[in-house]
């Protein structure tokens, strides 16, 4: 977000609203448009997840977190987080960032879903790569490290990590493909 910066926004059908307008997408030279919604990233994976389970409910409370999915198949329980990536420094490297601010609660989200996955839970964190040309997550050491430690120790104790990588326009976010990693489980970090 710089001064003068093309974005794009959504108005509220809501009068009791502290604003009227929601922030949706801001233009980048390089990037193009990112999307910033904070909500588009849970809709995509409700989405995506909804003809592969056969119970999905967001807004799950386990241990001391609620997680934004809670699925079941077969008989089996299933987990998963959901973040939304809208950093990166360089298009042409393919990687974005998370976080792009310190989350105390995305380390307490990670370590949850390790313990979950001890407990027979089959657990996930779906990053939504809310910017054109980006693949990759990394965790952002420079921000917050111990987000990245979490998440090796996540991999390690068996949670998947996923990322979906979105084409993003002006006022439209669509998921265009999806990678499961494994880097992680080997200790791999950035």
């Amino acid at each position: 977000m710089v001064p003068k910066a093309k974005v794009t926004l959504q108005r509220s059908e809501n009068p009791e609203r502290k604003t009227e307008y929601d922030l949706i997408s801001v233009y980048r030279p390089g990037f193009k448009w990112i999307n910033v919604d904070s909500l588009a990233p849970n809709k995509l994976i409700q989405q995506k997840l909804e003809p592969l389970y056969d119970v999905v409910k967001p807004e799950y409370s386990y241990g001391d977190s609620r997680f934004d999915f809670y699925m079941e198949r077969d008989g089996e329980k299933y987990m998963t987080e959901v973040k939304g990536c809208t950093l990166a420094y360089d298009q042409k490297t393919g990687i974005g960032y998370f976080p792009d601010a310190p989350t105390q609660r995305g380390v307490k989200h990670l370590n949850e879903l390790a313990k979950a996955v001890k407990e027979g839970y089959h657990c996930s964190i779906e990053f939504v790569i809310q910017m054109n040309g980006i693949h990759l997550v990394f965790p952002n050491n420079k921000t917050h490290p111990e987000f990245g430690r979490a998440l090796v120790a996540a991999a390690k104790a068996g949670v998947e990590i996923s990322y979906n990588s979105c084409h993003v326009e002006a006022d439209s976010i669509k998921i265009t493909g999806g990678t499961l990693d494994t880097s992680f489980k080997a200790g791999f970090m950035v």
